[in-house]
């Protein structure tokens, strides 16, 4: 007999948010009943493509629907109350990255599906690359306290040309800035092998001609410094005008390093010759449905199949995230840690 299928809605039909739909579909385990996005002239179409209910509000898909999964896909400054209203109607939901406009934001919805008993799942699939699997064997098979460097760097060429993307170059509607936001992946891929940096300590910037116009528009420029402990520091680097996109993490200990993107992961000796190399096909709808068949089979059986993911990382990711953006304001190191603690958002065992 047939499983029954999970009914889905989803907000917002960017190009991102349709490519989840079509992730879901090729799973085999939710069924699309409503669909809700901004343009009127790609929103029909999606709807007939998916036979689902079509809406302009927002609003509308939680409360006319008994949804048991809500994807997410538009802005957070658009969708927030909507999420927060599905989790407390018990629905989980999935939600492209980064998951919130600020930490603050994303430990709330956080608590919010603690106290629901729902689940709020920051759709990330880089956890599910082959590349970057194998390199989180490798940092554990070798010991994350052998390695006394982590360097990092992402390209990620952004184009706000939309008027409906216009916030964006706003830091306070943008939560404090977007380019760390696209490093989300990348940060949390660190985050899985490592402790939470001590201190951060960010220099942003843009392009803008002149002091007052770059102090009110969101960078297009950074350079982050992590301090894991004082055998164990970590640089971060990115970039939205250079292209193509770009993922990159290297490791470094004392008798060799190792390289990875979506791609290929490549061991070293300190000369620069190569020990091991291994090579990647990175399929983002493919990994896209390796997570989403997670969700779903742990929705079915909680105890048997563990979600990929808790909760508590993607705090850990974005309190990192927030130290950087409260740094480039300050020009002062800041502590992860104490942006959690101040929330009073996540268990003890986060300091363990």
């Amino acid at each position: 007999m047939a499983e029954k299928k999970f009914k889905a809605g989803i907000l917002g039909l960017n190009p991102k948010g349709q490519a989840l739909l079509e992730a879901a579909e090729q799973c085999g385990h939710y069924d699309v009943v409503a669909v809700a996005g901004l343009d009127a002239e790609t929103l029909p179409q999606i709807a007939q493509k998916y036979q689902a209910q079509s809406y302009s509000d927002y609003r509308q898909v939680v409360a006319q629907n008994e949804l048991d999964v809500l994807f997410v896909a538009g802005s957070m400054r658009l969708c927030d109350e909507h999420v927060r209203a599905a989790l407390r109607k018990g629905c989980d939901v999935v939600r492209l990255v980064p998951p919130a406009l600020d930490f603050e934001q994303a430990a709330e919805l956080v608590l919010t599906a603690r106290k629901e008993k729902t689940r709020f799942i920051v759709a990330n699939p880089r956890r599910f690359a082959p590349s970057f699997q194998d390199m989180r064997s490798y940092i554990h098979e070798e010991g994350a306290d052998t390695f006394h460097l982590i360097s990092a760097v992402t390209n990620a060429p952004q184009d706000f040309g939309d008027p409906r993307d216009r916030w964006l170059t706003d830091p306070h509607l943008a939560g404090g800035g977007v380019l760390l936001h696209e490093c989300y992946g990348l940060i949390d891929q660190i985050l899985l092998s490592f402790p939470l940096p001590q201190q951060v300590y960010s220099i942003n910037t843009n392009h803008a001609p002149d002091r007052q116009q770059r102090l009110s528009l969101t960078e297009d420029t950074a350079v982050v410094t992590m301090r894991f402990s004082d055998t164990l520091l970590g640089n971060l680097s990115t970039s939205r005008t250079f292209g193509p996109w770009l993922c990159r993490l290297r490791v470094h200990k004392d008798d060799g390093y190792a390289i990875v993107t979506d791609d290929r992961l490549t061991i070293h000796d300190n000369d620069g010759r190569i020990l091991q190399e291994r090579s990647y096909v990175y399929d983002e709808n493919q990994l896209m449905r390796e997570l989403l068949e997670n969700v779903a089979q742990h929705k079915r059986h909680p105890r048997k199949v563990k979600l990929f993911e808790e909760s508590d990382d993607d705090l850990r990711t974005m309190a990192v995230i927030q130290a950087a953006y409260v740094s480039a304001r300050t020009a002062a190191a800041e502590e992860p840690a104490k942006i959690l603690d101040m929330a009073r958002a996540v268990p003890a065992r986060l300091w363990g």
